[in-house]
């Protein structure tokens, strides 16, 4: 149905996959609770500034660097299952997590390395040191180019990439402004709710994404080239 109206694909695809990336509770979302708490609004949202900075380099780097790539025969369709297999695990390891996760020794060396001083240098070398943002919108990004949701060739995935910037933002300003107003913290509950949450949506995505690739299957073995 939204294949007729490209641009619009685009925007609620960036916006959806920015808001999922951004809801898991990891190291970013950990340090503008706890500086947000403590130092105010403005220096929890200058921490999300610097985070959505460093991840809209891994995101522009996985839709143009890999855009032509993923449109391969063979690769496209081994992309495909790949990434039903990453969004399931994704999803099954956020939604029965029992602990929120500290941040990896990746992290803890590069920021021991760069000595960040500011609050928008802190958000950025946190996503910096998390490989696994770069590995995430590389699946993400096979999935919306192997499936036409997103133009491997147009304006189009510049627009995604814009879009993932406002979903996160929206994300990060909502989560600075509460967790600032009256220096209220997130207990642990709470947020380990939030990450079970995000799997329920991951694990979701990956239902309709395999439910799409039998249909291509069926659809291949009824009408073979």
């Amino acid at each position: 149905m939204l294949d007729n109206y490209p641009i619009l694909q685009a925007v609620l695809t960036g916006l959806t996959s920015g808001l999922l990336i951004s809801i898991p509770v990891g190291p970013v979302n950990l340090t503008i609770i706890n500086e947000g708490a403590r130092r105010g609004f403005r220096w929890a949202l200058l921490i999300a500034a610097g985070a959505i900075s460093m991840e809209l380099i891994y995101c522009t780097v996985a839709f143009t660097g890999f855009a032509s790539f993923f449109q391969k025969g063979l690769v496209k369709a081994a992309m495909e299952l790949t990434s039903f297999v990453f969004l399931l695990f994704l999803g099954i390891k956020f939604l029965t997590a029992r602990a929120i996760e500290s941040p990896n020794k990746i992290e803890v060396r590069l920021e021991q390395k760069l000595h960040p001083h500011s609050a928008f240098m802190t958000g950025f070398v946190r996503v910096m040191g998390n490989p696994g943002v770069l590995l995430l919108w590389i699946v993400f990004a096979a999935n919306f180019l192997s499936r036409g949701w997103v133009d491997p060739t147009g304006p189009t995935r510049f627009i995604c990439i814009g879009f993932v910037a406002v979903g996160a933002g929206l994300w990060f300003t909502c989560l600075s402004y509460f967790v600032s107003l009256k220096h209220r913290a997130i207990s642990e509950k709470t947020l380990l709710l939030l990450e079970k949450g995000s799997g329920v949506g991951l694990i979701t995505l990956a239902v309709i994404h395999g439910a799409n690739i039998v249909w291509q299957m069926t659809r291949h073995a009824h009408h073979p080239l």
